[in-house]
């Protein structure tokens, strides 16, 4: 096995390239002496500043007893001080301060709780799109759609994020994971607090109660993986989604956000590939309003919020990928993704609006040589020579030669 990893992710190995190298050191010293260096910007304390209070925040609320509490603080505050740990666990703080905010969320009280919404969510759905997707495809059921539906959600959701995670850190540029956690954690943290701001019942809610209020009593629905439960004779989605953290959190989707995250990533690194992701994320989507668990608008602000989370990642702190490289130990060095190159508006020296033509010295041209030639092109450089009469100690004869000569050298810009 090492020696198939060396030939299939070493052998291209730039000599002296250290971008991909990774951390090995176990001395929590070198980590507390890159403490001490750094300086914090403004970015990194609204980054930082915003996902410790949202810690401090689980901390207090969190219904655990004390001392666990403190030992899982206490035990990630070493996996973050240890080299060899932190460069994988502190760069995740977003996805673990999600997990930590989205198990929590089932211990609030729900005096404190804003009240559920259950005609808002199918009422928009029908301004949208006439009517309600989710009944449409739901009213036709039938085994083998059961477990198409399935897979993506049931399966796929789980552990796509970690394949994900495993194929990045191997094929695409170093610090890409780095960006995938950031962008992963934060969809999905705000999403959860969106959840919690606004709680929305799901179309398996409709279909049980009708459009009767809910309140936070009630217990939630495996909707369509039901069914999953009872052709496998297992109590695995009942039990879970029942006695799910957040049961009223239908807008936006999670699991339109995380396949879309997943599909955006897979194609910045995989540009060709792009057709398969966008039909993953359609088969979520399709497989989520099936099983009755989102309404289409839910899946659309998941999906729209992940957008937002990966543009800003890409333009701050992704590396560009390079097409012809298919390993992070092939990367010689990093580039970043400039938004002034990409823009169209942008001046650059090498737009043809912005060459520089040199000044006439006089304004006056002979109307002979205007007559026997064609109209002067910004694209033929050697034509721009100055004909006046005062000046020039060129013969007619020459010239002409000159401009025939030029012509036969020109480049045809089609």
């Amino acid at each position: 096995m090492p020696k198939l990893f060396r030939r299939i992710f070493l052998s291209n190995r730039p000599s002296g390239s250290r971008v991909a190298d990774l951390e090995t050191r176990w001395d929590p010293y070198v980590t507390l002496r890159k403490l001490q260096k750094y300086q914090i910007t403004k970015t990194d304390a609204c980054h930082y500043g915003f996902l410790g209070t949202v810690l401090l925040f689980v901390f207090f609320v969190n219904p655990a007893p004390w001392l666990a509490k403190l030992a899982v603080y206490l035990l990630f505050a070493v996996l973050f001080v240890v080299p060899v740990t932190s460069q994988f666990f502190f760069n995740a703080l977003p996805i673990f301060t999600w997990l930590a905010l989205y198990f929590t969320s089932s211990s609030f009280s729900a005096e404190q709780r804003p009240p559920i919404t259950v005609q808002v969510l199918p009422a928009i759905e029908t301004i949208l799109y006439g009517d309600d997707l989710s009944d449409i495809l739901a009213a036709s059921l039938n085994k083998p759609l059961d477990f198409v539906a399935w897979i993506p959600y049931g399966l796929f959701h789980f552990g796509a994020p970690f394949v994900v995670a495993i194929i990045l850190f191997l094929c695409g540029p170093p610090t890409i994971l780095r960006g995938y956690a950031f962008a992963f954690g934060y969809m999905n943290l705000l999403g959860v607090i969106s959840q919690n701001l606004f709680p929305a019942a799901p179309p398996w809610y409709k279909l049980i109660y009708g459009l009767s209020p809910a309140n936070y009593s009630m217990k939630g629905s495996p909707g369509g993986l039901g069914r999953i439960d009872e052709y496998l004779g297992i109590n695995l989605y009942t039990d879970g989604f029942s006695n799910s953290a957040v049961i009223f959190g239908a807008l936006p989707s999670l699991h339109s956000g995380c396949a879309t995250m997943e599909a955006l990533f897979f194609s910045y690194v995989f540009p060709k590939l792009m057709p398969l992701f966008i039909f993953y994320v359609c088969w979520l989507w399709w497989s989520t309003m099936y099983l009755t668990h989102h309404y289409f608008v839910d899946l659309m602000a998941g999906s729209v919020l992940s957008y937002v989370f990966f543009q800003y990642t890409k333009c701050f702190h992704l590396p560009l990928p390079e097409p012809s490289v298919y390993s992070r130990w092939s990367y010689g060095e990093l580039r970043k993704f400039s938004v002034w190159q990409t823009d169209p508006l942008s001046a650059s020296a090498s737009d043809i609006e912005n060459i520089i033509v040199p000044a006439v010295e006089n304004s006056e041209m002979e109307l002979n040589f205007l007559d026997n030639s064609e109209t002067p092109s910004i694209f033929d450089h050697d034509r721009s020579v100055s004909r006046s009469s005062a000046t020039s100690n060129i013969s007619l004869e020459a010239q002409d030669d000159l401009v025939s000569s030029s012509r036969t050298n020109k480049q045809r810009i089609d």
